[in-house]
């Protein structure tokens, strides 16, 4: 079993020996998730080929209920991937982004204590930190992109549930290299994320 199945299992287990709470608590707007994701890049480059690896990141989430159909939430997380250029011939090192992403969703409730949802919103990219090579610096260019979600929440009671999505983010990067290779790339990264996660709701 891969590092994210087994940090999921695990995170699942864990919200299934929550406690119960009442029904009868007054719920409000606001919901969190923590969880595991698996961030993994479709990425393209051009003129120059670029290969970005996956990364399994522990992610937050923060949801406000307008009703109990539409929500909003914000995505954050820090992940680091290693990169490399022209088909692995020039190594880049590693780069960390921190990619706050903000859906806008729609949660179906008549199918009783599973409750699907779709989404869509924008993410905004920030590279905070390169890591290359000795000899090289490389920069890479913030992102604004949009994003699509899909997933299911099932609720444990009125409070607790667990929950699995995938989401894909559309992000494209500026790439500078200087130093013993000099050279300027477009990076389409556009990554799958899929996030398993227990929530509360407060």
């Amino acid at each position: 079993m891969s590092k994210f199945g087994v940090v999921a299992v695990a995170v699942l287990g864990l919200a299934i020996g929550a406690p119960a709470v009442a029904s009868a608590d007054q719920l409000t707007p606001w919901q969190i998730r923590l969880g595991i994701s698996e961030i993994a890049p479709d990425e393209s480059g051009s003129p120059i080929p670029a290969s970005i690896g996956n990364a399994t990141v522990p992610t937050a989430q923060i949801e406000y209920f307008f009703n109990d159909n539409i929500s909003a939430e914000l995505l954050c997380c820090v992940a680091t991937h290693n990169v490399s250029a022209a088909h692995g011939a020039v190594n880049l090192g590693h780069v960390t982004h921190f990619p706050p992403t903000v859906t806008l969703k729609y949660h179906w409730t008549n199918f009783g204590a599973l409750q699907p949802y779709v989404g869509a919103g924008v993410n905004y990219t920030n590279f905070i930190n390169s890591d290359p090579p000795a000899g090289l610096r490389v920069h890479y260019s913030s992102s604004w992109g949009p994003a699509l979600q899909a997933g299911a929440d099932y609720k444990l009671n009125d409070h607790w549930s667990v929950g699995l999505d995938v989401r894909r983010i559309w992000i494209s990067t500026d790439v500078r290299i200087r130093g013993a290779v000099n050279a300027d790339d477009s990076v389409d990264i556009n990554p799958w994320v899929v996030s398993a996660t227990v929530g509360y709701r407060f």
